[in-house]
């Protein structure tokens, strides 16, 4: 009998494994190229719930929401009202959506468990190396504001002899570098919070991370493939050694930290031990290290030496050098132009190339939105007929 009711457990659970399968595989195809009707409708249903949810929770926190609604209209008021204050007013204001617009672009790079749009690749890294290059050629870096850093013009004054130095061109750069990597570190949270919900609650998210997580925890002791090994190694780091541990595995390159973050709120590590852990690592060593890699790679001996072997490959070596070269020079002539006189027309294959690029990345990002959104209403549907099923 007891053998009878275990093969009986077996095999519904056996079932109910399947069937979570086919429910995914069939999430998976809702994606605007195979169902783009369903997917932008089940799209806006989505949008319509999130944004009634968030009108509940808002009315439940309408204390907090007072403040900040009091708060924005005492901050109005000083904006408009005119007197000696409105030279600081304008200072911060620069200074606060400057630092808004790097901080959205991190966030913006790693939410969505890895599917995140690569902004450093696509707007830090060359403002860096745009910041770096105008360093080398004008042999400073206190570029007139404004334009900067609308438009990087070489100063009127003559630059003190001597070369730029390394670190004048990292300081330039430190702070929408930091706040690029602090928004990075805030785009971490959700895994963590996924997990640390499941964990609390005793349920199991249908995701696909978290339960890649489980599984991995259940063979741990049999897994074989590299793959397997690394994100086991990671999750020994996180729950071993904790802070330093979640240190080092933010403050390098390391396609993996979701899975700290899942590890760290699945074995209810406490909040500010892993946030403070990885916005440091992220937002000032992770940072300066990749900071220096751009720097380096885009120094003027460095430039220069890339473009000669460029032009030494061959047959096509020169053809493809002189867009190099050309592009280089008009950025020259960019720098050293005054408001009054007139600046070459005409655009580069590299930049015209390097522009699509960023719109087919943002248009891709928007479009994984769509679908993740029409997606997650699917999942909703999916777990509503479990409920119902369940109460029969």
């Amino acid at each position: 009998m007891i053998k009878e009711q275990h093969n009986g457990n077996f095999t519904d659970s056996s079932l109910l494994s399947e069937r979570k399968r086919r429910d995914r595989e069939e999430r998976l195809n809702i994606v605007l190229w195979k169902q783009p009707l369903v997917t932008l409708q089940y799209f806006f249903l989505e949008t319509l719930i999130n944004l009634k949810e968030w009108t509940i929770k808002l009315w439940h926190r309408r204390s907090i929401l007072v403040c900040l609604l009091l708060t924005l209209a005492v901050l109005t008021a000083t904006y408009y009202i005119e007197g000696t204050h409105q030279q600081y007013v304008r200072y911060m204001e620069k200074k606060f959506f400057w630092c808004a617009y790097w901080v959205g672009l991190g966030i913006l790079s790693s939410v969505g468990l890895g599917t995140g749009l690569h902004t450093f690749l696509l707007y830090l890294g060359p403002h860096i190396a745009s910041v770096t290059l105008a360093a080398y050629e004008c042999n400073s870096v206190n570029f007139p504001e404004p334009p900067y850093p609308d438009q990087i013009i070489c100063p009127d004054e003559e630059p003190a002899g001597g070369s730029i130095s390394l670190w004048a061109i990292i300081s330039k750069v430190r702070l929408e570098a930091c706040m690029w990597g602090a928004g990075t570190a805030i785009g971490e949270l959700p895994p963590y919070f996924m997990a640390r919900a499941a964990r609390l609650s005793g349920a199991e998210p249908d995701d696909e991370e978290y339960q890649e997580f489980e599984e991995m925890l259940e063979h741990a002791e049999t897994a074989q493939d590299f793959a397997s090994r690394a994100k086991l190694a990671v999750q020994n780091l996180v729950q071993k050694v904790g802070f330093f541990g979640i240190l080092a595995c933010a403050s390098i390159p390391n396609p993996l930290f979701d899975l700290a973050g899942i590890t760290c709120g699945h074995f209810l590590v406490p909040f500010w031990t892993f946030f403070g852990a990885t916005l440091i690592g992220k937002a000032v060593i992770k940072m300066h290290i990749q900071k220096l890699f751009v720097i380096v790679t885009f120094s003027k001996h460095i430039v220069e030496q890339m473009v000669a072997l460029i032009g030494a490959i061959p047959s096509i070596g020169p053809s493809l050098q002189k867009p190099f070269q050309e592009y280089l020079e008009a950025q020259r002539i960019k720098l050293h132009h005054r408001a009054d006189s007139a600046v070459p027309q005409g655009e580069n294959w590299l930049s015209w190339i390097f522009e699509k690029l960023v719109i087919v990345m943002v248009c891709y990002f928007i479009l994984s939105i769509i679908n993740s959104m029409a997606q997650s209403y699917a999942k909703r549907q999916q777990q509503k007929m479990y409920s119902e099923e369940k109460t029969k």
